[in-house]
């Protein structure tokens, strides 16, 4: 009997040798199943956010604000030492133009957390006013530890929910490679990378509570999915970049239901009763309540901030936006472009639900705010990145050419921090993962593309022409390198100091707008291949 089993187990390699398995590099890594891969991907993406976390910090040396990782440490220092109806309060004790909290309870419960931890090892780093600007070697060392604990305990766990959903509903997924693949793109993502273990920040909670509530909402979790987005929007307001996918999405399937107006009522109770846990201690007064509000809102900041490739500042090259218009008027400006151009996206999702179409909705109702809302930073490209990632077997050739730019948009930003060897490195690693052989089996086996164009071909065949033109991508892929030299090596002109800036703006802008004509339109040919049986399918 032990015999034939180990024959068996020989006959089964030779099978796989014969059909060119042990070809695939990635076969090693997939053979054990999904979660074994996981885990191995999961311990080399941790190397690397480890790698990242020894270079310099945003702000590090730089008095007397420094920047975003002091910003994150006196939240702590806030937190820690003053009852929450003081963290959004202007006092003596707190000087809200000092970096003072801006974003929802719950990252101040973070913060609160992780001042414990962080009094635990080093008190002096988070007492109130003596640790102002507090630089140590220990202290940076436990900051990062922060941030890797964030990754580990809820990006990393939310990213391996989603796979698993993903794998299920095998939206292409031929193979385990593929799987691997995408596992690798997901937690590989330079831009994420960059700016939370680089530059500092915890944009993994919020991306990761988002990351769950997608997966719990393709596999029919909507009043989990609910919580999940709820806990995001509350972690960090940008969260809101992706409000009408869920709502087309969640609502779309409620009406498909045999009694709509009960979904829509269990729906609307899970986010009332999750806002209402959040925001407890600020629900006893008006005042509390109105205080954080004000805090997440800054309008007085004006529109745009830096050098953003969104529409905004781009078009104020030629329009000078701030000076000819009031603060209200942009707001009302803004909001009214935002909402344009993320409406279809959102009626095409309540008109005709589909799991694939809600991916492609959560990016473009994304790339709608990245590209008109209010007070946008660089940083808020990875919103959008995050569908693209999550939808990287579809859309192989995007997340290349896009993940290209959004670095490049965020190029003067990590120069400031004295990221660019980090930056170089992880652009490297992400190069060498992308054209992995036999990563996405369409590219190694011959198979057909994953971002299935075959389908939409005659609908999107223009958009498509244009924004994957090789001419056009090669003139640009040129202009970004030498652009790169050019702002390594040369000063601008005294009388454009920031010339270099919006040139960079300018080329990553088209691009953006670009891809946003080209996903709207993959999204809207969908309902076009719906089936009589599936537009007719109750869903349960």
């Amino acid at each position: 009997m032990k015999k034939k089993g180990e024959m068996k187990k020989v006959k089964k390699v030779k099978d796989k040798v014969n059909d060119g398995q042990y070809d695939d590099p990635w076969w090693w890594l997939v053979q054990e199943g999904i979660r074994p891969s996981f885990l191995c991907i999961s311990l080399f993406a941790l190397l690397v956010r480890v790698a990242v976390g020894l270079h310099p910090y945003s702000g590090a040396r730089t008095p007397p604000k420094f920047g975003d990782y002091e910003a994150q440490r006196h939240w702590m220092e806030i937190t820690l030492n003053l009852p929450p109806k003081d963290w959004y309060r202007n006092s003596s004790v707190n000087d809200l133009s000092y970096w003072g909290l801006d974003y929802p309870p719950l990252t101040a419960y973070q913060s609160y957390v992780h001042g414990v931890f962080l009094k635990t090892f080093d008190p002096d780093s988070v007492a109130l006013f003596t640790s102002r600007g507090y630089e140590s070697y220990l202290g940076k060392l436990l900051m990062r530890w922060t941030v890797l604990s964030s990754d580990v305990l809820i990006f990393f766990p939310a990213v391996l929910y989603f796979v698993l959903v993903y794998r299920s509903m095998r939206f292409g997924m031929g193979q385990n490679s593929d799987v691997a693949w995408h596992i690798a793109m997901i937690l590989l993502n330079p831009c994420l990378i960059l700016i939370d273990h680089g530059h500092f920040q915890y944009n993994c909670i919020s991306l990761g509570l988002t990351i769950a509530a997608i997966a719990a909402a393709l596999s029919q979790k909507d009043l989990v999915a609910s919580v999940l987005y709820c806990l995001a929007l509350n972690h960090k307001q940008m969260s809101a970049y992706f409000a009408p996918a869920f709502f087309g999405y969640l609502l779309g399937k409620c009406l498909r239901k045999k009694n709509p107006l009960l979904e829509v009522t269990k729906l609307g109770l899970m986010v009332i009763g999750t806002f209402a846990v959040v925001w407890w201690p600020y629900l006893q007064s008006k005042d509390a309540a109105l205080a954080v509000l004000s805090r997440l809102a800054p309008f007085e900041r004006g529109i745009y901030e830096d050098y953003v490739a969104n529409f905004w500042c781009t078009s104020s090259v030629l329009v000078k936006w701030k000076k000819l218009y009031s603060t209200q008027s942009l707001r009302i400006f803004s909001l009214a472009a935002t909402l344009i151009t993320c409406l279809p996206s959102m009626v095409q999702q309540i008109l005709a639900p589909s799991s694939k179409g809600f991916l492609y909705a959560l990016l473009n109702t994304s790339f709608s705010f990245y590209l008109f809302s209010f007070q946008v930073h660089e940083k808020s490209i990875l919103l959008p990145l995050l569908p693209l990632t999550l939808l990287a077997l579809e859309e192989s050739r995007s997340i290349l050419w896009l993940t290209h730019f959004a670095m490049f948009s965020m190029f003067p930003l990590l120069h400031r921090d004295k990221l660019v060897l980090a930056y170089m490195a992880l652009y490297a690693l992400f190069i060498l993962v992308y054209f992995a052989p036999c990563g996405p089996s369409g590219r190694c086996h011959g198979t057909k593309t994953l971002d299935n164009t075959q389908k939409t071909k005659r609908s999107v065949d223009f958009i498509t022409s244009i924004t994957f033109h090789p001419l056009l991508m090669g003139f640009l892929g040129l202009c970004s390198l030498i652009l790169h030299v050019i702002y390594l090596t040369m000063h601008p002109p005294n009388k454009y100091p920031f010339l270099f800036e919006a040139v960079i703006m300018l080329i990553c802008f088209s691009q953006f707008v670009l891809f946003t004509f080209y996903f709207n339109s993959k999204q809207w040919m969908l309902s076009k291949h719906l089936t009589s049986k599936d537009k007719q399918k109750k869903l349960i």
